[in-house]
């Protein structure tokens, strides 16, 4: 059973939450706090697996109360709600570079109370399930940091709940895992099984002409590690898809071209795809990429979902194998489900490379699982080597040995 904490100075919203959750056999909602000053006498004194944190109140905010939360408890996860609002959407980057897990959007203009239950059910339980399901138990282990993260675990630090769910904020983060698939999704997301032993085969030499990114919960930090560490001269565009709503996505990229050497963008339609540029995909539009004569150019459409997402990466993957080909660089970051595996089959199935974060440094090792359990990575690597594995295999070089899964 995991135990959560509701947090909001709406009674109203604490009500809807909880009712939201309490259709969930495996979810237990085991107090309510008004304001964050109460939340952290409540954490100490029920010791949830999961606190739900809203990002305005009184007292003490959503902001005041996640900084002093990860200072108390660095693994605990934390969910944000958020509105789908500009300044909901600087709010939450915010939340989320200061160790947020994840986020969900308050229902708007909604036509009843049974709606807004429902669409608080659909966003949040599967990313409950996501971030404590699968690890719950492992309490008091320290977070074991790879190449490029710093976890900044204290004396003082203490870890309560679903201990291993999520790790410690990366230093310095530009943003906490957040955006995950759009509402509607209702089916608690896959957990893979562990890999079996890899098998290790010799270095990849093909040429690579572009990169290709997927990724969803974690996948704000995740991308801005990866991003930040590429230099501007890069000579091979990335085009990506990073499961956010609508204002979230360029309020991202314009961060991440704030601090990164690259030029990251929100994409639109029809833009022409150039070297050393970061193309994110916009929220609610699929983002593809087709060759018009001798250029490649970006296309956006508002198809159905794809596993309960759009943007989503399969819809990209299988546009970039079709374009491409194997001159494919394919990298898929933590998320929650199984998005891009399908996408990967095809791009595996034309030559291209593809590379998955680690299991020990993903916040949810779901979307990466699946296609190292399905046997289509070549490679699988901690978050701190996958920025040095793509600026050696883009330049012409090698990269990391890679390690065919078996399966």
């Amino acid at each position: 059973m995991i135990s959560v904490l509701v947090v909001d100075d709406s009674v109203v919203v604490r009500r809807l939450i909880t009712d939201a959750l309490s259709d969930d056999p495996g979810i237990r909602v085991v107090g309510t706090a008004p304001n964050g000053k109460v939340a952290l006498s409540k954490i100490e004194q029920l010791r949830p697996d999961l606190v739900t944190l809203d990002i305005e109140m009184p007292i003490m905010d959503g902001l005041e109360t996640l900084r002093a939360i990860r200072a108390l408890y660095a693994r605990l996860p934390v969910i944000m709600f958020s509105t789908l609002t500009a300044a909901g959407a600087t709010a939450t980057l915010d939340a989320l570079s200061a160790g947020a897990s994840d986020y969900v959007t308050k229902p708007a203009n909604v036509g009843s109370v049974a709606e807004s239950i429902r669409s608080v059910r659909e966003q949040i339980i599967p990313r409950i399930h996501a971030l404590c399901g699968g690890r719950r138990g492992a309490l008091a282990a320290p977070v074991r940091p790879s190449i490029g993260i710093g976890p900044n675990i204290g004396p003082n630090t203490r870890t309560y709940g679903a201990g291993h769910a999520v790790a410690p904020p990366m230093a310095p983060p530009l943003a906490r895992p957040g955006g995950t698939p759009l509402p509607g999704t209702t089916r608690p997301p896959v957990t893979a099984p562990p890999p079996a032993a890899p098998v290790r085969t010799a270095p990849r030499t093909e040429r690579v002409e572009v990169v290709t990114i997927g990724c969803s919960t974690g996948g704000p930090d995740a991308l801005t590690t990866v991003v930040r560490a590429l230099p501007a001269n890069l000579p091979v565009p990335v085009v990506v898809v990073q499961h956010m709503p609508p204002v979230f996505t360029k309020m991202f990229a314009d961060r991440l071209d704030r601090t990164a050497a690259l030029t990251v963008v929100e994409a639109a339609g029809d833009m022409v795809v150039r070297p050393g540029t970061v193309y994110i995909a916009p929220g609610d539009y699929h983002l593809e990429v087709h060759r018009r004569g001798t250029e490649v150019v970006t296309k956006l459409n508002t198809g159905p979902p794809e596993n309960f997402c759009r943007p989503a990466v399969d819809v990209l993957f299988r546009s970039v194998a079709k374009t491409y080909g194997g001159a494919t660089l394919a990298i898929i970051l933590t998320g929650m489900g199984q998005d891009g595996k399908r996408g990967a089959e095809q791009l595996r199935g034309v030559g291209a490379e593809i590379v998955a974060q680690d299991e020990a440094t993903s916040v949810v090792w779901g979307m990466p699982g699946a296609v190292t359990t399905a046997g289509l990575a070549h490679a699988v690597l901690p978050l701190g080597e996958i920025a040095h594995h793509l600026i050696t295999r883009t330049a012409g070089g090698r990269g990391a040995k890679s390690m065919e899964v078996t399966r």
